[in-house]
């Protein structure tokens, strides 16, 4: 039997945590930053939630904002928030969680297009902790975008 992920060196994320995944998205859905949630491929055997934000908030140079979440079984996860802008260019940002070469486990890849990256740490990584600090960041990210204007 192998050692699980991360204890080994071995730099896999595991398989999709499905049971998080949908407790994630009840919580989107019910979010009145997010308009819409899609699982990818399908609500069955999700690998991807999405979580379309509602723009409607946002300035008017902002065409559409999304969430893409996937958490794995090990306990690791990514969470890209990216917007699209009306002038065709894209700001992003990911909050990280697995096995990696270049930094800490728990890292974030900064904006405006998330190359950038640097360690992160989070109270406690459980889902709900790490969904609340995302939109708590996302709705700190509406409120510069209305400054700046």
């Amino acid at each position: 039997m192998s050692q699980p992920s991360g204890d080994s060196g071995d730099h896999s994320t595991g398989p999709p945590d499905r049971q998080t995944l949908r407790l994630l998205e009840r919580h989107l859905a019910a979010d009145s930053l997010v308009a819409e949630t899609a699982f990818d491929p399908d609500s069955y055997e999700p690998n991807l939630l999405r979580g379309l934000v509602d723009v409607s908030g946002y300035p008017e140079s902002i065409a559409s904002a999304r969430l893409d979440i996937r958490w794995f079984t090990t306990g690791d996860f990514s969470i890209h928030y990216i917007e699209e802008h009306e002038d065709g260019t894209r700001w992003e940002c990911r909050w990280d969680r697995h096995p990696n070469p270049h930094n800490s486990r728990v890292h974030f890849h900064e904006p405006p297009s998330a190359t950038k990256i640097a360690d992160l740490e989070f109270s406690s990584v459980h889902p709900l902790e790490v969904y609340s600090t995302v939109l708590t960041a996302i709705e700190h990210r509406i409120e510069t975008l209305w400054a700046s204007q």
